[in-house]
């Protein structure tokens, strides 16, 4: 039966055309979700509440929205709302800066090259979106520090605000929340999804990204013979000590340590993602005692931990939620079984279904300026279609994840774009101009590395 596949398809259509018109995402998904769900159960042949054997419609859709919050808050949301919590605290003492200070350091010896110096800016900046995964909040960190760097070293704005967008294009590493749905769905461990899976394939498309950067930014600033602006170099302004810079890498490495991966310790102690972050506060917390020797001071900070935490939910675990009610609708109008059917009917078999959803979530996170809400609405849905399949769910959702986020980086309503655009004085079109070939490029490298 296609009625219901083509009225999901009329959906996914609608939704992308009213989140392109900036209609708040969370609203859109979720009730575009209860709408499909409440179509499906009208369908003859479809039973979208297979949990409740009985009860009033009405009722049940909201059952279900009532169960996707207690399902998510209980896991995935309670360990984003913990990243999310020590990001804003690590920002708000100054340890983000200490560590942004330190790793920035290397980019002095390449005065003379200053489109090698842009590029460097790349591998170093995505280390550090590992260790402090919030695109908006990294680019803004790299605009006060690295841009006065860069523009010092003969870089123009555009080129240097060009890779500062860039160090955000792979969300991954087990502090971000990409990464954490990404391993929910698929019930992994999230430090080996990074180590075995998710590093292998950044390593090319960093390389990728650097090289093609280098060449596109110096080929647009000769044609557009773009006059340098000098301005007065600072050092990054410090608000912390340089050894504060351990306290964003503390998680990583703890997860590192404590993971069943190398087992270090036995398998008795193995940490998981919310646990590494709430020790890693309070030896934040430690840090600041110690430093500033004001005991009631220090404690009230905590207050910036419960605030990012909510900051997290109402923002991005709210955004799950309503993408899992959304997912919810398009499976129980068939689209799986349609996609699966179409795809099978072409020849395209677990490749050709793994290339078009990582293009669509592309072009999806292109429209929509999230990297998150294209992979959350359409995430869950890949365990489905790879077991009908027969092959790993990773082999799909792996290059999906790093597609939403690559997608983000040439979207002109994407809020690192518009806000580092800002700071630098330039047009957010001539950015995704300059981003367009390099992250096409990693895109298409990625597809080929994986798949061929």
């Amino acid at each position: 039966m296609i009625t219901g596949p083509i009225i999901a398809i009329v959906f996914i259509v609608l939704v992308a055309t009213l989140l392109l018109k900036k209609y708040y995402p969370h609203a859109v998904l979720l009730i575009a979700g209860l709408l499909m769900l409440t179509v499906a159960y009208f369908l003859p042949g479809h039973d979208p509440f297979p949990e409740f054997k009985k009860g009033f419609i009405g009722f049940n859709i909201f059952k279900a929205v009532r169960n996707s919050f207690a399902g998510t808050n209980a896991g995935v949301g309670l360990m984003i709302m913990a990243i999310g919590g020590f990001v804003a605290y690590i920002d708000k003492i100054g340890a983000s800066k200490s560590l942004v200070y330190i790793a920035l350091k290397p980019l002095g010896l390449f005065k003379k090259h200053p489109y090698i110096a842009a590029s460097l800016v790349i591998p170093i900046g995505q280390i550090l979106f590992v260790c402090i995964p919030s695109a908006a909040g990294l680019g803004l960190l790299l605009m006060a520090s690295v841009f006065p760097i860069l523009i010092n070293l003969g870089v123009t704005r555009l080129s240097a605000v060009s890779v500062i967008t860039a160090c955000t294009a792979f969300g991954m590493g087990p502090a971000s929340a990409i990464t954490v749905s990404a391993t929910s769905i698929m019930e992994t461990d999230t430090v080996g999804y990074f180590i075995r899976e998710q590093i292998p394939l950044a390593i090319p498309l960093n390389l990728t990204l650097m090289i093609t950067y280098y060449f596109v930014n110096r080929y647009y600033d000769k044609k557009n013979n773009v006059a340098q602006h000098e301005v007065e170099v600072k050092e990054p302004e410090l608000t912390a000590p340089l050894y504060y810079g351990i306290i964003p890498i503390m998680p990583l490495i703890l997860l590192i340590l404590f993971s069943d991966i190398f087992n270090f310790f036995g398998d008795e102690i193995v940490l998981d993602t919310t646990t590494v972050m709430f020790i890693s506060l309070f030896v934040a917390l430690i840090f600041e005692m110690i430093r500033k020797k004001s005991v009631k001071d220090v404690l009230k900070s905590l207050t910036i931990f419960w605030s990012g935490m909510g900051d997290i939910f109402k923002t991005v675990v709210t955004l799950i939620i309503a993408a899992d009610i959304f997912s919810q609708g398009l499976i129980s109008l068939g689209f799986i079984d349609g996609l699966i059917s179409t795809s099978q009917h072409l020849g395209f078999g677990a490749i050709g279904i793994g290339i078009v959803m990582a293009v669509m979530i592309f072009l999806a996170s292109m429209l929509m300026g999230s990297g998150n809400a294209a992979f959350f609405a359409f995430g869950p849905l890949i365990p489905n279609i790879a077991s009908k399949l027969g092959v790993k769910t990773t082999t799909i959702l792996l290059p999906m994840q790093f597609s939403a986020s690559m997608g983000r980086t040439v979207s002109p309503v994407a809020g690192v774009m518009i806000a580092t655009a800002e700071i630098a004085k330039v047009q957010v079109m001539e950015i995704v101009k300059r981003n367009l070939i390099p992250l096409v490029s990693a895109l298409l490298v990625m597809l080929i590395y994986y798949y061929i």
